[in-house]
């Protein structure tokens, strides 16, 4: 059981606790009441407001709304004035804008358009609102008039500052030198800049406002006129220059102080001296007439050279003024329009090129119809560099018409065939070049027919690539369709073996006409080794070798066989120095009159047929030294053995009482006269 004392004290904790819950009950009773009264008041006073808010808004809703409509008013009063005073300025307009109009654009060219705008606009409104009016026609025609003097502006500007390229400025820009240390970048510059974005400006204005294209028509033909300008420029200058063939003139170099000096783009030297002497031989040798004086073909050939330059010039120019204009045109026309306009902006001097071109090609097929085969040798440059032009030639074409595009295709191809036509001639030439007795060289020394052909040979060394591709433009076979440069090498290799075959042919056929066959074949000599040599000296003897490896050993057989053939015409010299019919004796023996007889006629016969022999040779030529000294060292040789054989013989023959009549020369005097063979000037 709990105790007493602990019951009693548990129950006072519990009425304790009891008391201070009844106190916070009355206590909250109390708030509750309170939070009752001051609810009441508020509802009271809220509904107080209310109620007074309700009168307010009875009161100010009908101004606002009176206010709003009076707003609204206003607006549309402001509206209507503005859309008046718009209406009217179009009426204004044609006014307002003839000063400016009449004016014209020059030097305001953006006040100008604004002006444009303006009445653009007009007759926007007019046609929309008021179609009818007379105020449609005057903006109208205010309109007409000022896109014609924008038209006219056009013009003018591009007119005015389109100049022709100066020939320096196209030389700097194609120049291009591999030897130059500092490569310049040149930049043609047509138009100055603020002209060019005026005119710029107003082709975009006429062909989006204007709805003309007709500004186009007059942009390709301002332009073609200053390209056709230039490459003529480009060519008189040559034509100037063309005293001292010099490439720039001293002005030009003095312009150029500060930048590198560019070379002239290189020829072979030796073309103008290969159409002389082959002008000369086509004159001399195939017509039979005597060549003329050598100066007038050099001052031709000269001017010739001079025309050669200038036409490989004016192509790369053309090149290289096109893509410039090109790159002009791309800013100026539109992009739909820019290939048709070039194609038409170009076709004046890319004709006059071609008919250059095609002149050029007349010209020479004329020369060849005269037998003039150096002809071919002005196709040479002109047609390598037309072939290494034609990537860049077609780059820059792209996009035109094909029958732009072809023009430089089809000249190639003319010239490519009068090539191959002049080389196949040539060859021909050489085969059936008469034999004429007067024409032939009295002291058997090179004919001009060989030096002619050996000369023409080595112009084909600096065009290998070029002579060969003219000879395999004209093959039918499959291969030649797509030849390959090892083909064309080939087909040169051959062509050369075959003008050396003619040539061989024809000297041969020549010689006959020397009754001496010793001379005959100093003749021959002279033409193999001067043959064989030229083939050593060039590279004329590898491209030989390509498909005919042996022809130097041919030729070296040849060369010996014919000084061989020459020794011969010492057999009768000699002959009379064998014993054949000396007779048999003992020293002291006293000899028959018969037998003294056959000794005397012995010397005799030598020794005339050494002065003969002498003086008819030593009129002859070998103009090679080392020949000349190798043939008359053998000669030494065999008649001085064969002579102190013979004196050794008769030294104790008692054959003569005037032995000094018949032993008129010492061996050392026979050695010294055949020194002087085939010298003039002994």
């Amino acid at each position: 059981m709990i105790p007493t004392e602990d019951a009693s004290a548990r129950k006072r904790e519990i009425e304790d606790k009891l008391q201070q819950e009844q106190e916070t009950l009355s206590f909250i009773r109390e708030s509750l009441e309170k939070s009752d009264q001051l609810t009441k008041g508020m509802v009271s006073i809220l509904s107080s407001f209310e109620s007074r808010l309700m009168q307010l808004e009875n009161s100010i809703i009908p101004v606002h709304k009176q206010t709003e409509n009076l707003q609204r008013l206003q607006e549309n009063v402001d509206k209507t004035l503005s859309c008046m005073d718009h209406v009217i300025s179009y009426y204004h307009v044609a006014k307002d804008t003839d000063k400016i109009i009449r004016e014209g654009p020059a030097g305001r060219l953006d006040e100008y358009l604004a002006c444009i705008a303006k009445i653009q606009k007009a007759v926007e409104y007019f046609q929309d609102n008021n179609p009818d009016s007379p105020e449609l026609n005057t903006v109208k025609a205010r309109f007409e008039k000022g896109k014609e003097l924008l038209e006219a502006e056009f013009r003018s500007l591009l007119t005015r500052y389109s100049k022709p390229v100066p020939p320096v400025l196209i030389l700097d820009a194609i120049g291009g030198d591999e030897d130059m240390e500092v490569q310049e970048d040149v930049t043609l510059e047509h138009l100055p800049e603020a002209v060019l974005q005026d005119i710029i400006c107003i082709s975009a204005w006429l062909l989006e406002y204007g709805r003309n294209q007709d500004f186009m028509n007059v942009y390709f033909q301002v332009r073609s006129s200053q390209l056709d300008r230039s490459i003529k420029g480009l060519k008189e200058h040559f034509r100037k220059n063309s005293a001292s063939s010099a490439i720039h003139s001293p002005a030009v170099q003095t312009k150029r102080k500060e930048t590198p000096t560019k070379k002239p783009p290189k020829r072979p030297g030796t073309i103008r001296k290969a159409q002389n002497l082959l002008k000369q031989y086509s004159q001399h040798g195939l017509d039979g007439k005597k060549g003329s004086n050598l100066t007038p073909l050099e001052g031709k050939d000269d001017v010739l050279d001079i025309e050669i330059d200038s036409y490989i010039h004016c192509i790369s120019a053309f090149v290289k003024l096109a893509q410039s204009e090109y790159a002009l045109l791309t800013e100026i026309i539109p992009e739909h329009h820019q290939k048709k306009t070039f194609d038409s902006l170009i076709q004046e001097a890319l004709d006059n090129l071609m008919l250059e071109g095609d002149n050029i090609v007349s010209a020479a097929r004329r020369a060849i119809m005269r037998h003039d085969y150096s002809a071919v040798l002005t196709i040479f440059p002109i047609l390598r560099h037309l072939k290494q032009t034609k990537p860049d030639f077609d780059a820059t074409l792209q996009g035109t018409a094909a029958s732009t595009k072809n023009k430089l295709p089809a000249l190639i191809t003319s010239m490519e065939s009068i090539g191959a036509k002049a080389l196949e001639e040539f060859a021909d030439s050489i085969k059936n070049d008469p034999d004429k007795e007067y024409n032939m060289p009295k002291d058997g020394t090179v004919h001009e027919l060989t030096s002619n052909a050996i000369l023409f040979l080595q112009q084909l060394l600096d065009f290998q690539e070029t002579a060969g591709a003219m000879l395999a433009s004209q093959e039918s076979s499959s291969s030649a369709s797509s030849y390959s440069s090892e083909f064309s090498r080939r087909l040169l290799s051959t062509y050369i073996y075959k003008v050396l075959g003619n040539l061989q042919l024809n000297l041969s056929n020549k010689a006959k006409v020397y009754e001496d066959p010793a001379l005959r074949a100093v003749f021959l000599h002279n033409n193999y080794n001067y043959i064989l040599k030229s083939l050593e000296k060039s590279e004329l003897i590898q491209l030989v070798a390509v498909t005919h490896k042996k022809v130097e050993s041919s030729y070296r057989e040849l060369i010996e066989q014919e000084i061989q053939n020459y020794q011969r015409s010492w057999l009768r010299v000699t002959e009379h120095l064998t014993e054949r019919n000396i007779p048999a004796f003992q020293p002291g023996t006293k000899l028959k009159d018969k037998e003294r007889q056959i000794i005397k006629d012995k010397f005799k016969g030598f020794n005339d047929g050494l002065e003969e022999l002498c003086k008819i040779q030593q009129g002859w030529a070998v103009p090679d030294k080392e020949q000349r000294d190798a043939i008359r060292q053998a000669e030494k040789r065999v008649v001085s053995e064969a002579y102190r054989a013979f004196l050794h013989r008769c030294a104790n023959i008692s054959f003569t009482k005037n032995p000094e009549k018949y032993h008129r020369y010492s061996p050392e005097q026979v050695e010294d006269m055949i020194d002087r063979l085939f010298d003039t000037s002994a």
